[in-house]
């Protein structure tokens, strides 16, 4: 893929490294001027955006927020108002995970991940999507997961939230789809991130024989993927959840 997205202006959170990291990386490759998420304003991410502007020709802007703190998010929104850059699509990537068997997870694991996987992004969407329908369009694009399908063991929690971010997509696709916005799904399967290590071993790899290509997923993978349904080889797509997966089963 190459200018996919030459001109558009692309909002990717949790930037910073795994699947988010690739995906800087793929949009900028593919022409598009990306604000850049990360919790905070780091050395190394500083230069990680600037090196990317440098390297594909394209702007990079920084937008520093933590996930939870909703008055840092409406300063980082208003950031992007007084650009007056239209918002041509929103990956919402950023998100935790925390494995434990359904008895023994506490309300505390379970509240953080609903915060992040799910609200946190709810919100965020709400403001992001004011501009998308004043312009008449815009491309919505929410990392879900497999989990959230399937329910898989010790992820109760983490699968519960990122169903609910499915069904708000659905939503979204459903209640705006009048005015050009497009919203859709991806859910990676297992994939080469540092959240694989909070996994036990044998269940990797377990989980990556059992997929019908035999491996883990790239972070690469994913990116290329939200590339396609942000541009217009997409543009009748809504609605939809695209699984990543390899093939499992």
């Amino acid at each position: 893929m190459s200018g996919l997205l030459q001109g558009r202006h692309v909002i990717i959170t949790g930037a910073r490294r795994g699947i988010g990291r690739a995906m800087l990386t793929t949009f900028a490759e593919n022409g598009a001027n990306i604000w850049a998420h990360a919790r905070e304003l780091t050395p190394e991410f500083k230069s990680l955006c600037e090196e990317t502007a440098a390297g594909f020709g394209v702007a990079v802007w920084p937008l520093c927020f933590e996930l939870t703190d909703y008055d840092a998010m409406k300063s980082a929104v208003k950031e992007i108002l007084a650009s007056k850059i239209p918002v041509d699509g929103l990956v919402n990537n950023a998100g935790i995970t925390h494995n434990a068997l359904f008895q023994m997870s506490r309300v505390e694991e379970l509240r953080g991940q609903m915060e992040v996987n799910f609200i946190a992004p709810y919100i965020f969407t709400q403001y992001i999507l004011k501009l998308m329908i004043k312009n008449q369009r815009g491309s919505i694009v929410n990392i879900a997961s497999t989990a959230g399908l399937d329910g898989n063991s010790g992820k109760s929690a983490y699968g519960a939230s990122k169903a609910a971010l499915i069904a708000m997509t659905k939503s979204i696709a459903e209640e705006v789809g009048f005015s050009g916005v497009r919203a859709n799904c991806i859910a990676p399967g297992i994939t080469e991130t540092e959240m694989l290590f909070t996994m036990p071993e044998q269940v990797v790899r377990e989980t990556r024989d059992a997929a019908d290509l035999r491996r883990a997923g790239l972070p690469s993978d994913i990116a290329q993927t939200a590339v396609f349904l942000v541009s217009d080889l997409s543009a009748y797509m809504t609605g939809q959840v695209v699984r990543v997966d390899g093939g499992m089963r």
